[in-house]
């Protein structure tokens, strides 16, 4: 049974089949900005379509920016910096990708720009990119509390300046945003810009799948390990033609789980061994709590365990800085392994659509497990089979709380999601994926 504003889930036993993936989120709105920013015109192909990217599209449409959607995925895109319109009010959800990398490339273009977003993106910290875009001369102002959106961006202050250094420990999406924008900046002083990190850079695979479309739109970063970069002078973004967007590996974080507790085999379609995106780790994960994973160059085939039938996954203690995302998937699965779980090094999930640790916590109690968090920590406790409880499993409008929750519904009871409908922010075709895989 379902509705607009729930979806009951009855328990299930097994999970087989095959999907294709959705375009990956990050990918998809890196490569609308890069288009947007590169001389020529770009066909991108696999463009995700969701909340977040629709937003992205919408605001660069906003600032003169020809965006043509072709359905199925593809969009067409005539480039090049500066945008044609520099004065636009830009409402931008809850899309921190598009946000962050927005803020960075208008607050080094120059103009008369308002961005806003949805009463939690207001509560994201941005205040550790606004410091590194002022040392570099641009005009970035807060409209509400200090260090948090909506922003005011004025014109870009006269400025040689070659070095910057920013904070990599609360969030790598500024770190992004600077790369990307740097050649707006370098194009105007032709000198380079360095990037140096304060802290340990978190969520580092991100930094390389931005390097790595850099490259394929003409720029070349160079790097002294994870504490620095460099964006040559002469940096200029050119069209590469055609760019293919693989699929989300975050995403597949939720079906590789459904092959692991659910028997399989499950073939995951769209991403492999070739993948950018450090989420496709994963599958190192759920290989260690007992799944078995067939890996190909654009192919996972994932069978494992009949958890309904009593089988348990082997419990884990891990390091999950480098794929905080895909991590919520694994705090779910530890419902269903032989002991307590322990994830750490995921600070970064108090600054999300929700602060995911305490929701994580909230919601696995209400199914009848024993949760202790940290500040970057959280350990889940088994539930023991007469200890499953029924519940209706607050989603907070985060897309990633409603998918994980989604493999509850292994357990012995149902599974109320509410709100299912915020998965449009990634995936929202999620849950009719969900239920021709799965069978009761």
């Amino acid at each position: 049974m379902s509705q607009s504003d729930s979806l009951v889930l009855n328990p299930i036993k097994r999970a087989s089949g095959q999907l294709q993936l959705p375009g990956s989120k990050s990918i998809s709105n890196r490569a609308l900005l890069l288009a947007a920013l590169a001389q020529g015109q770009t066909r991108l192909e696999g463009l995700l379509h969701s909340d977040d990217t629709r937003v992205m599209m919408a605001a660069l449409q906003q600032m003169g920016v020809a965006v043509q959607d072709l359905g199925q995925g593809t969009v067409v895109i005539d480039g090049g910096a500066p945008f044609a319109h520099r004065d636009a009010d830009l409402f931008l959800g809850n899309a921190g990708t598009a946000f962050r990398s927005l803020t960075a490339a208008l607050g080094l273009m120059g103009g008369r720009f308002n961005l806003s977003g949805i009463a939690r993106m207001h509560e994201r910290p941005i205040g550790d990119l606004v410091d590194a875009l002022r040392s570099l001369g641009a005009d970035v102002q807060y409209l509400g509390t200090e260090g948090y959106p909506p922003l005011a961006i004025g014109e870009l202050a006269q400025a040689d300046q070659r070095r910057v250094s920013v904070k990599g420990t609360v969030s790598s999406q500024f770190l992004t945003a600077l790369l990307m924008a740097a050649p707006l900046l370098t194009a105007r002083t032709a000198q380079p810009l360095r990037i140096e990190v304060e802290g340990e850079l978190i969520s580092q695979p991100y930094i390389e799948i931005t390097l790595a479309m850099m490259a394929r739109f003409g720029v070349q970063v160079a790097r002294d390990g994870w504490s620095s970069f460099t964006v040559p002078a002469d940096a200029a973004y050119v069209s590469p033609g055609t760019y293919v967007v693989e699929g989300d590996a975050s995403s597949a974080s939720y079906f590789i789980a459904l092959g692991a507790l659910g028997g399989g085999p499950l073939r995951i379609q769209g991403v492999g061994t070739e993948s950018l995106q450090g989420d496709i780790q994963f599958a190192d994960v759920a290989e260690a709590m007992g799944a078995r994973i067939e890996r190909h160059a654009n192919e996972l085939i994932v069978s494992g365990l009949c958890v309904a039938q009593g089988e348990k996954l082997k419990a884990f203690d891990l390091d999950f800085n480098h794929i905080p995302d895909a991590a919520m998937t694994a705090a779910a699965m530890a419902m269903f392994a032989d002991g307590p779980c322990t994830l750490r090094n995921i600070a970064s999930w108090r600054v999300k659509e929700t602060d995911r640790i305490d929701a994580m916590q909230a919601e696995l109690r209400k199914l009848g497990a024993t949760v202790e968090s940290g500040p970057d920590c959280l350990t889940v406790h088994p539930i023991a089979a007469d200890q499953w409880r029924s519940a209706s499993i607050e989603t907070y409008d985060d897309h990633r709380i409603a998918m994980c929750f989604s493999l509850a519904s292994f357990g012995p009871v149902p599974v109320t999601i509410l709100d299912p409908a915020c998965v449009s922010k990634t995936f929202p075709d999620y849950f009719s994926v969900f239920e021709q895989l799965v069978q009761a």
